[in-house]
């Protein structure tokens, strides 16, 4: 009886109402999602009615550095889209040339290369030039676009001085085409860098120009030993490598804006002296030094060494996190939300490309440095790619938005990715940063609100048939009414 006194009015305002209060639902969820991280009614059910049942959460407990608040270092305004130079910059003619030969694809583009004209100028001339023709003709040099004009230019200045640095430093960069020729251009640039150094160094107090002289050959003389540090790498000759570049680290501290220390990490990676790591990173790893992917994801990699040989998912599920797992963990948040693009490429879901001279901290660009040296680094450790697999993802659901916050840095930079665009070949693929997914209840609250906002749609257009609709409905979810509801109608 009480259906058959329903009227179309009654189900059209049912229809509204429901929509109207999954709206109010949908809105809220929303609101809450993109403040907070997490959907409310997830986080109520998880919270307060799991407990009511006898659930338990079996997930680890957050590290205690994400707990403990927002560092102060990360409410610095930090400038956003600071472009930093390669510490590992490949070399132009033995490296980025011949990858062009065998693809055909070029690997720079026309903004990296001139970023590194821009570097070349800054460091390698200076007002005093006009004494020196060979370096007259450098400076031009280094204006050049075209490589072969470049190339052509560095000869003209050997032959007005066959001790000019800059001219091998050119000749060792673009026109050889192995590591070999490379060393070699090198070791001629030192031997002429070191000359005209010791010159600078009798006569710098003489007048302000003489000062930047020698802050010139200064930057000539440690570019040339750090790339024939370099070269030694690739060589084969490590060991060789290492002592130069803990040399060149004494011998001039205070060019630590160049990063030297991240080519010895590197370096020390290679020959498994985890220790001499260690030491490295107690030295660099500061919160008042501007951090790397290098510093960041190194750090994490020694943690996991620790623990990544028997660390088992569904083990560590069962009995907990030890102290030492707790530590990996922690150290891999850390590195993940300092850079959240290099995972991708150290677990090999993304395929690399040869790095840029110039990167961007916490961008694809550096992640593609990064993931491009040391990714041998990580397969050498046996499961440290796996507890790499299992951890970093959970940082997302940690940090509840790092594009508006951070917890150890400061917020991420919201214009990466248009300045890595710039800076990586247009072949590649950028990363961008892995936005979290939305929660089943935002899902649900707004198909239930569409849902119920066409029924009510349709019940205001065909209100007969949906009336019909409806008491067929209510016969199937309540059969026992069924005979009183025919005999009614």
């Amino acid at each position: 009886m009480f259906l058959s006194t329903l009227t179309p009015k009654f189900y059209f305002a049912l229809t509204v109402t429901s929509s109207f209060i999954s709206g109010l639902i949908f809105v809220f969820e929303w609101w809450h999602f993109r403040k907070y991280g997490t959907s409310f009614i997830e986080q109520v059910s998880v919270s307060h009615l799991r407990p009511l049942i006898g659930g338990a959460e079996s997930s680890p407990p957050a590290p205690a550095a994400f707990l403990a608040g927002e560092n102060e270092t990360s409410r610095q305004n930090m400038p956003e889209c600071k472009v930093w130079r390669n510490p590992l910059n490949l070399f132009r003619g033995a490296e980025y040339s011949r990858y062009m030969w065998v693809t055909g694809k070029e690997p720079l583009t026309y903004y990296d290369m001139n970023l590194s004209a821009q570097d070349h100028q800054t460091f390698f001339t200076c007002d005093t030039d006009a004494l020196r023709p060979s370096d007259t003709v450098m400076q031009k040099a280094w204006r050049e676009r075209n490589p072969q004009a470049r190339i052509k230019a560095a000869y003209q200045a050997l032959e007005l001085n066959n001790d000019c640095a800059t001219a091998y430093v050119l000749l060792a960069e673009e026109e050889a085409t192995t590591i070999v020729d490379a060393e070699k251009y090198f070791k001629q640039a030192l031997k002429a860098g070191e000359m005209i150094y010791r010159k600078s160094q009798n006569c710098h107090s003489q007048s302000p120009q003489h000062e930047a002289q020698l802050r010139r050959d200064t930057n000539v003389l440690v570019y040339v030993k750090r790339r024939l540090a370099m070269c030694a790498r690739k060589l084969g000759r490590i060991r060789e490598a290492v002592k130069m570049m803990r040399d060149l680290m004494k011998e001039f501290p205070l060019l630590s804006m160049l990063n030297i220390h991240e080519n010895l990490l590197e370096a020390l990676l290679e020959l498994q002296a985890y220790a001499d790591v260690q030491a490295v990173l107690a030295k660099y790893d500061d919160i008042s030094l501007p951090k790397s992917a290098a510093i960041c994801y190194t750090a994490a990699l020694l943690k996991a060494r620790a623990v990544s040989e028997r660390f088992s998912p569904e083990t560590a599920s069962r009995r907990g996190l030890s102290t030492a797992e707790i530590n990996a963990v922690e150290a891999i948040h850390r590195a993940v939300e300092f850079n959240p693009h290099v995972p991708k490429y150290l677990l090999e879901m993304k395929s690399l490309v040869l790095p840029p001279e110039h990167i961007l901290k916490r961008g694809d660009s550096e992640a593609v440095a990064y993931a491009f040296f040391h990714l041998q680094h990580w397969k050498r450790i046996e499961g440290a790619l796996n507890l790499l697999h299992c951890t970093w993802e959970g940082t997302f659901r940690m940090i509840p938005y790092p594009l508006e916050k951070g917890h150890l840095f400061y917020p991420y930079p919201s214009c990466t990715e248009t300045a890595d665009r710039e800076l990586l070949p247009t072949f590649h693929e950028v990363s961008v940063y892995p936005q979290k997914e939305l929660p089943f209840f935002i899902h649900f609250t707004a198909g239930l609100c569409s849902f119920s906002a066409m029924l009510a749609l349709l019940t205001h257009q065909f209100p007969e048939l949906m009336v019909i609709f409806a008491k067929a409905v209510l016969r199937v979810l309540w059969p026992v009414s069924a005979p009183s509801v025919l005999a009614s109608s």
